[in-house]
């Protein structure tokens, strides 16, 4: 292949893929010294505009030639001049296989750009290179990577550990994939977690700031003994694990987690609704920190919660037609928390919630959207 005569340009009337360009140095060498990328990439600490030019003009040029990388240039408008908007390639993996890899300068972000990039690559890998899948990897922890996989239709097929390479070090690795033939769109919601406010307390996701207020909540004997799955002892990196698998819930589209605030912004407890049905059902679970009991915080928040259980369209609702929650038949506390939230009683799960003592029996609750809105109006 010659190059740059027999590189493709690929577009899409918003963003173009072409083959690179000297004059395209200044923009790689400012995207390759954003923290961002440096953070995420294996781009080299220390890069200059000479990097920049050998990239352009020496690496890419071979990888073409030798098929090992098919890697474009990615021009987007930028104040009305066509711009260098960052780089995005399909690295062969031997027998039909490609890793997807790219890179979006500072500027792009959050425009969709990088969206319609990948979504022109992705189409020209499997028509003209006769793919047979793509593969997205990212570090985990990465979410504006895994936000885009998402969007342009890419699998989450779950974290392997220590499996990328980044200057030395291996880090747990994020994997998902996308076949020929399958819609380059999301396969399923990714719930957003937003504020909610109330009188006495708002619903906000959880911060890394909340982590201390978490440890003496889940590790109080009263939470530990009802909460039989929590750690114990608990500790602050249980708490950070919990904060991260909130997050993959939400972006599995199967739960929100919330952070109970006062009016000083500190965390009172959580509440969650989980294992949702989109469109249909939620459980909705909670725990209060031992200084917030007996105010009617935790009643409020569920109540909160259930509003945005059942709206629809507003700030992300979910618009469901049920949720149900279940409190061991002892737990006389969590009990009247559901009761006053406005849940009815629909009778008993024997050995269905876990505690300290093992699975014991539990009062079983439910709430419909026309009970909830009825009892609105």
């Amino acid at each position: 292949m010659r190059f740059p005569e027999d590189v493709p340009t690929l577009s899409d009337g918003v963003v173009t893929l072409r083959a690179p360009r000297e004059s395209d140095a200044p923009g790689v060498l400012e995207q390759c010294l954003d923290p961002e990328s440096v953070r995420w990439t294996t781009v080299p600490v220390g890069y200059t505009e000479a990097d920049a030019r050998t990239y352009l003009l020496a690496d890419i040029p071979g990888w073409w030639r030798s098929e090992s990388e098919h890697v474009f240039v990615v021009e987007a408008d930028r104040d009305g001049v066509p711009s260098y908007a960052g780089n995005i390639g399909l690295v062969a993996r031997g027998d039909g296989r490609a890793e997807l890899a790219y890179g979006a300068s500072a500027w792009v972000r959050r425009r969709g750009v990088t969206e319609r990039a990948v979504r022109l690559l992705v189409r020209w890998g499997f028509e003209q290179l006769g793919l047979q899948v793509v593969e997205w990897w990212a570090h985990e922890g990465n979410w504006a990577s895994r936000r885009l996989a998402w969007k342009v239709g890419f699998t989450f097929d779950g974290t392997v550990r220590r499996h990328l390479s980044q200057r030395g070090e291996l880090r747990d690795g994020w994997v998902g994939t996308v076949l020929p033939g399958e819609p380059l769109a999301p396969r399923h919601r990714w719930l957003d977690v937003p504020e909610v406010h109330g009188d006495r307390v708002h619903l906000r996701p959880l911060r890394a700031a909340d982590d201390p207020r978490v440890v003496e909540a889940c590790g109080d004997p009263t939470t530990s003994d009802w909460l039989g799955q929590l750690p114990s002892p608990y500790a602050s990196g249980d708490a950070a694990t919990w904060r991260h698998q909130s997050a993959c819930r939400a972006a599995d589209g199967t739960a929100v987690v919330w952070a109970v605030a006062d009016a000083s912004d500190q965390l009172v407890g959580a509440v969650n609704l989980f294992d949702l049905e989109d469109g249909r059902s939620a459980e909705l679970g909670y725990w209060t920190h031992p200084d917030a009991r007996g105010q009617g915080l935790t009643v409020e928040a569920c109540r909160l919660a259930l509003r945005h259980a059942f709206l629809d369209g507003e700030d992300g609702a979910l618009g469901l037609e049920q949720v149900h929650a279940f409190a061991a038949v002892g737990n006389q506390a969590s009990r009247g928390v559901l009761t006053s939230a406005g849940l009815l009683v629909q009778g008993l799960a024997r050995r269905h919630v876990l505690t300290r003592r093992g699975l014991e029996d539990a009062v079983a609750f439910d709430l419909l959207r026309e009970e909830w809105e009825a009892a609105r109006s």
